[in-house]
């Protein structure tokens, strides 16, 4: 038996090894027992060793000796069976370990052969080829970015609006501001270079690097879901959206940022602010009050180890958007979000008038290096009171002229070597012809901008009403017809159905007025007013205009055709304030008139000194009256005046 205990301990140290069954045999406290001559006393220790279980104390009797005996031998079957069992998966696990080993290495050495080599192929070598033959192909600067003002001084017409933005600008404290006014009149310019004059003081909040970041009402779209949103900014998940690979594969939402966070310490200028989303609008209007942008996410984990610290920053205390809003429009303030317009300062551009446009083309031409010949800068006046388009319509002639000048050269230079020309433009100077201006305007379709004119004479049932749409002021063509009705009481009034009600109800107060007035009831007469050219009179302002026509009409008093006339007519005769004062006193400058008629109420809107025409305030129709009289007088006077002078040698 001694021997058998012998060789269960041999197969114990084959079996977990001899230095495992050492330690085994101090943890177990069987060491020395183990080491004892004693046959019960190795067997206990035998029987530890293989139950593990250091509690066990030895028998004795060999019956019992016996029975452990049997007891180890049964746990070592299991413990060499399991060993066999390890030994198999052992060396299957190393026999793939040495295979994924060899890929592993092999893939290294094609990252490596990658690496060496470049992501390029001969397919994406050839797409660099041509893209950098394109890129070296590049056109001069466009005209337009030419001929774009570099300095506030250079924009035309604006003085006030310029001084009033910078007012707001270039400040300790900033305001947000929004410019209202017609189209092509340089908003976009003069907010970009009231930033770069506001960067240059010393008291303002802006340093030298302030972005001014560009976006348009038009063009910002967005997921009301918030999967994308370029001007806020937007988390994309990893699921539907799909952040950036290293991202998406642990399942880590990343935030995009937005333009107003690029805009953060400058200027965010959103051209047609009023063209943009209501709710977008709202939402703006948070990140304004806030002065950041908060990130919300289902799929973010706070807690989660993997997620880098800037997410984390961002979720945590959202992205920095401190910045001055500029928003532009053509529209009415009514159509702006209320609360982004009481948070905004309101900055109004002007109409330009006919001589500012003839400024505008002078410096277009000089900026190009070309000649005009007399008349031409009027005659691009004639047709716009866009700046821009003025600008344009000076490049296209200028275009014009080059083909004309190439080929008259190219003629001549044919017909005497047979060999092409080259036009030099540094050396040979370029002169834009009237014939130019009317080929672009012939090819681009363009109407003058004001047809109807003023002129120094009177007619009987004709005046010149004025109205405005979106800052731009109009001349509105009124006339009037009077017959005897058929029968007493018979009488009838027509009138443009397109022109409105309300157009209607100022005839119908004309009608009072002028009974009270000349005592003729219009019930028998037959009545016609015509607005030439139809239109849709969206407002009381026409009502003085239409009463003078009707009682010129009526009692065959000519009018003169060079005075505009704008007022609210009430039933007693009284006149009373309209609205857009200041784009009417435009659109009678650029008709040509010599006066213009406005309700007393409406005289302090109004730079008399800026005006250029007469502006003769009146309150009642008896003062349009006297008013037009005295027009008379002066007109008669101002005529014999240029007769006169016309006849000096």
């Amino acid at each position: 038996m001694s021997r058998y205990v012998s060789a269960l301990y041999d197969v114990l140290a084959n079996t977990i090894g001899a230095d495992k069954l050492v330690l085994r045999a101090g943890k177990m406290n069987a060491l020395k027992m183990m080491r004892s001559h004693t046959l019960p006393d190795r067997i206990c220790a035998l029987q530890r060793l293989v139950l593990e279980d250091p509690t066990l104390e030895r028998v004795t009797g060999r019956a019992a000796s016996r029975r452990v005996i049997a007891e180890i031998e049964e746990r070592m079957a299991d413990l060499i069976a399991q060993r066999n069992v390890e030994d198999s998966i052992e060396r299957k696990i190393n026999t793939k370990m040495i295979e994924r080993h060899q890929d592993y290495l092999k893939d290294l050495k094609m990252e490596a052969l990658r690496e060496d080599a470049g992501p390029e192929t001969p397919s994406t070598q050839k797409k660099l080829e041509e893209l950098e033959k394109l890129s070296a192909r590049g056109l001069a600067a466009s005209a337009l970015r030419l001929l774009r003002p570099q300095m506030l001084k250079e924009v035309v017409g604006q003085e006030a609006a310029i001084r009033s933005l910078l007012a707001k600008i270039s400040s300790p404290y900033p305001q947000h501001v929004i410019l209202y006014g017609p189209p092509g009149v340089g908003k976009t310019t003069v907010a970009r270079l009231a930033l770069e004059v506001a960067k240059t003081r010393a008291y303002t909040p802006f340093a030298k690097d302030a972005p001014f970041v560009e976006a348009s009402g038009t063009t910002l779209r967005w997921d009301p879901r918030e999967t994308t949103n370029p001007l806020l900014g937007s988390v994309h998940d990893p699921i539907y959206q799909g952040s950036r690979r290293e991202f998406a594969e642990s399942g880590i939402p990343e935030p995009k940022l937005g333009l107003v966070t690029r805009a953060h310490g400058g200027v965010i200028f959103i051209d047609e602010i009023g063209e943009m989303d209501p709710i977008l609008q709202t939402k703006l209007l948070k990140v304004l009050e806030d002065k950041k942008v908060v990130f919300e996410s289902s799929y973010y984990d706070e807690g989660a180890p993997n997620v880098p610290e800037y997410i984390k920053r961002l979720f945590k205390e959202g992205a920095p958007a401190d910045f001055i809003l500029i928003g532009a429009t053509t529209r009415e303030p009514e159509d702006i979000d209320a609360a982004i317009r009481s948070r905004c300062a309101a900055v109004y551009f002007e109409p330009l008038t006919q001589h500012q446009i003839v400024t505008i083309v002078n410096g277009a031409m000089k900026r190009l290096s070309a000649k005009a010949a007399r008349g031409v800068a009027p005659l691009i006046a004639s047709y716009t009171i866009e700046g821009r388009k003025a600008v344009q319509i000076v490049a296209d002639a200028y275009g014009h002229a080059l083909y004309r000048m190439h080929a008259v050269r190219s003629r001549g230079k044919a017909a005497r070597t047979g060999d092409p020309v080259r036009l030099d433009i540094g050396k040979t100077p370029v002169t834009i012809t009237e014939d130019d201006v009317r080929d672009v305007v012939q090819s681009s379709r363009l109407v003058q901008h004001t047809i109807v004119k003023g002129r120094a004479t009177r007619e009987i049932g004709k005046t010149f009403g004025l109205g405005v749409m979106h800052y731009l002021g109009s001349i509105i063509e009124i006339e009037a017809v009077a017959f005897t009705a058929s029968g007493t009481g018979k009488g009838s009034v027509r009138f443009n159905d397109a022109a409105g009600p309300m157009a209607k109800d100022s005839v119908f107060n004309a009608a009072a007025v002028l009974r009270a007035v000349t005592g003729l009831d219009t019930a028998n007469y037959d009545l016609h007013i015509n607005v030439i050219g139809g239109g849709n009179i969206d407002g009381p302002s026409a009502g003085l205009a239409i009463f003078l026509a009707l009682y010129s009409a009526l009692t065959k008093t000519p009018l003169p055709q060079d005075i505009a006339i704008t007022g609210e007519l009430s039933i007693q005769g009284k006149v009373r304030p309209v609205g857009g004062i200041v784009e009417k006193l435009y659109a009678a400058r650029q008709a040509g008139m010599r006066a213009i008629l406005v309700p007393k109420e409406n005289i302090h809107e109004i730079d008399r000194s800026l005006a250029g025409i007469d502006v003769i305030p009146i309150a009642s129709v008896e003062q349009a009256f006297r008013a037009l009289t005295l027009h008379k007088k002066s007109t008669r006077r101002a005529t014999r005046g240029r007769r006169n002078t016309s006849a000096r040698p």
